[in-house]
């Protein structure tokens, strides 16, 4: 490369994405664009044009992780797809999938579960969890079905370890609709064998001492 002509450097969006990372790690936001207003607010340039992507603070999560969390991110994380996989089992008959920050590592100490189900009987869920006796907040949810805005059923369990789990309702038929796909949607076995690897990783090497 000729001198002179290397990539100028935008600090102010590399601190920026430095911070909306540990925000998202330490404080379980998961929203990128909340990540980066609240990071600007604290930088004191909330009207900064220097906004990082969603890739630059995804860079450098990986990099706090590595560095700051190394020993407990997967143990948070097995934490939250063991949790999951509770909630699953017990709704198994709507054949649930995970999604969301739990799935794909991203979700921290204080992130929350997210689930689909699926069922055309829209009190199906409702009255399966009301027999299992579970806390719950039920309501609705915008939902954009075969290009329309639907509503679907929703719901939060609040577990003892005060971990929410959000569950969307959605038709039989969306099932096969070709809109999930394994790096987004994650089955009970999906969930069995990435709890497998977590449990790998959070376990220490025996001492050979």
């Amino acid at each position: 490369m000729t001198r002179g002509h290397y990539p100028k450097r935008d600090l102010m969006r590399e601190q920026l994405a430095h911070l909306a990372a540990k925000i998202m790690a330490e404080s379980g936001v998961i929203d990128y664009a909340a990540a980066k207003h609240k990071a600007a607010r604290q930088l004191g340039c909330s009207d900064t044009q220097h906004l990082p992507g969603n890739d630059e603070i995804d860079l450098a999560l990986n990099s706090y992780r590595s560095l700051y969390q190394h020993d407990a991110h997967p143990a948070i994380l097995a934490s939250l797809r063991s949790e999951a996989l509770k909630t699953m089992l017990m709704l198994s008959e709507f054949k649930p999938y995970l999604t969301g920050s739990v799935l794909n590592g991203k979700a921290g100490q204080h992130s929350d579960i997210n689930l689909i189900l699926y069922s055309d009987d829209a009190k199906a869920v409702l009255l399966h969890l009301l027999k299992l006796k579970v806390n719950f907040l039920d309501g609705e949810w915008w939902i954009k079905i075969k290009g329309r805005e639907e509503i679907v059923p929703s719901y939060t369990l609040i577990g003892q370890s005060d971990i929410q789990t959000h569950i969307v309702v959605l038709p039989e038929n969306t099932r096969n609709s070709g809109s999930r796909h394994p790096e987004t949607h994650a089955d009970i076995e999906t969930v069995k064998a990435l709890l497998q690897v977590n449990n790998k990783q959070a376990t220490p090497p025996l001492s050979t001492t």
